[in-house]
């Protein structure tokens, strides 16, 4: 029962298995399904076991997590999942196909050759079918470390409610992200030339013209900086555009209208999410638990490796205008 695992530090360092994944093993959830207990993970459930209330009105303070040597070292994970909550809150799933997870710190992702002629039916029985030729690349994608160093000492932070250091946490994670997304952003922008301005402001006629440089494959988001959203927003014919349920606005062709700061005010992003951009992923998001299972916040390091890859010609496309 959950009550009874031996928790330990070595469980963050085990090879091949994350913290959850060890606590998964020790204290599995399909043993819960149909009871209280069923809706809850196996860290979920040690918070319980340790009467730890990371949220609502009877949030505890950080130093409730060190009341014990076991429950201290239920807090890294709590670190983790509240800089990892932030960092889940960016567009990034917005922009990417597919995700791929490597070990290393590099990866080789495919090529796609279909010069040999277009796609149509056989001229003839017997005439050889056109052929598209799926290689190796010829270069490999390097993946980026991204990070942060976190510096708060135990003194400062032990009476901070938990709901509250968990904004800070998510804060830290949304801005990593950012500077992730930004980098993928990049990888989209120089990945095709763009198209210009019809004249010499931005107008609905320049969405419809980006739009329309799609053939193979649908235009299902637009990306832009915060003015240039901004912009989108007042033109006459998003006057009858409104945010769905979850706070997102189409452009009536359908597409997804995104915003992000850091492109620039002279260059929009069209994409089809669906087979634009391939993310690679070289490890989860690491801190140095030791250090914080210790009390010893002075500076702890987060970080994520994380690479992209532009895939299928005709799934972007960009406007950009000086």
């Amino acid at each position: 029962m959950y009550n009874s695992v031996k928790l330990e530090k070595g469980m963050y360092h085990l090879a091949n298995t994350s913290f959850l994944q060890a606590l998964e093993q020790a204290d599995p959830s399909e043993q819960y399904a149909g009871t209280p207990l069923g809706t809850l993970d196996a860290f979920e459930r040690q918070l319980k076991r340790f009467d730890i209330h990371i949220s609502g009105p009877e949030c505890d303070c950080v130093e409730k997590f060190f009341t014990t040597t076991e429950s201290a070292v239920l807090f890294p994970e709590f670190v983790r999942r509240a800089v990892k909550q932030g960092m889940e809150e960016s567009i990034l799933s917005e922009l990417t196909a597919a995700t791929t997870a490597v070990n290393g710190t590099s990866y080789k992702g495919f090529a796609i050759d279909e010069t040999d002629g277009a796609y149509s039916a056989t001229a003839a029985e017997g005439t050889d079918m056109k052929v598209t030729a799926i290689t190796e690349a010829s270069s490999a994608v390097a993946l980026a470390k991204y990070g942060r160093v976190i510096s708060a000492s135990y003194e400062i932070v032990r009476r901070q409610r938990l709901d509250s250091f968990a904004v800070a946490l998510r804060a830290i994670g949304r801005k990593l992200a950012g500077a992730i997304v930004a980098t993928a952003l990049t990888q989209l922008k120089d990945s095709v030339t763009a198209i210009s301005l019809s004249g010499s402001d931005l107008s609905y006629a320049d969405l419809a013209n980006l739009y329309g440089q799609f053939t193979d494959y649908n235009m299902t988001t637009l990306v832009a900086s915060p003015k240039n959203v901004a912009l989108i927003l007042a033109m006459e014919q998003m006057s009858d555009r409104c945010a769905d349920e979850n706070g997102h606005v189409y452009l009536p062709f359908g597409a997804k209208l995104l915003k992000d700061a850091s492109l620039e005010d002279t260059v929009m992003i069209g994409l089809c999410k669906d087979y634009a951009l391939e993310c690679i992923t070289g490890s989860e998001l690491l801190l140095e638990t030791d250090q914080l299972i210790n009390c010893q916040l002075d500076r702890i390091a987060v970080s994520v490796r994380i690479g992209f890859l532009p895939l299928m010609d005709g799934a972007t496309a960009v406007l950009e205008w000086s």
